[in-house]
């Protein structure tokens, strides 16, 4: 922590502080296609029954606050809690595991999609610092993932 008490953020080299912000920029349209996805995608059935505006809501937050997510100032307890919360939502809402999870995977590609679209990696270098970013992006993707799951299968137990 610093001297005022507050964490110091993860230093992001330029390339990957473009295609954070490149990703929080266009939030709205990376939601639409990720909406577009899952309602198509046959193992997200429930999500085409469950409320449009909570549901892009959901996957707005996601996208919109990526930078935040993936710096130190989100602890990795943050995201236990958050997740492990959301979690035991879907299971309260009817959710499959299954289906939260492959959510979850289809915003993480989504966002590689768009980074990828945009061709803003034109160096070995600029290569380079995307996989750092990736590195970071996977580690929060695969924590989220985690604690969706055990917030759900905790949920699921005090139900059975």
């Amino acid at each position: 922590m610093s001297p005022e008490g507050k964490k110091a953020s993860i230093h992001l080299t330029p390339v990957s502080q473009k295609l954070v912000d490149l990703i929080e920029r266009n939030a709205a349209e990376l939601t639409n296609a990720w909406l577009a996805d899952i309602r198509k995608d046959p193992n997200t059935l429930t999500y085409r029954h469950f409320d449009p505006e909570a549901v892009h809501a959901r996957a707005f937050r996601v996208y919109s606050h990526l930078g935040k997510w993936i710096s130190q100032e989100t602890s990795k307890e943050e995201v236990a809690r958050d997740y492990q919360e959301l979690g035991a939502e879907r299971c309260r809402e009817g959710f499959a595991l299954s289906e939260v999870i492959q959510a979850l995977i289809l915003i993480r590609r989504n966002l590689w999609r768009k980074v990828m679209e945009e061709g803003l990696l034109d160096t070995p270098y600029d290569l380079y610092q995307a996989i750092e970013l990736n590195n970071r992006v996977s580690l929060f993707f695969d924590r989220a993932i985690f604690y969706t799951a055990c917030g759900y299968e905790k949920k699921k137990r005090a139900v059975d």
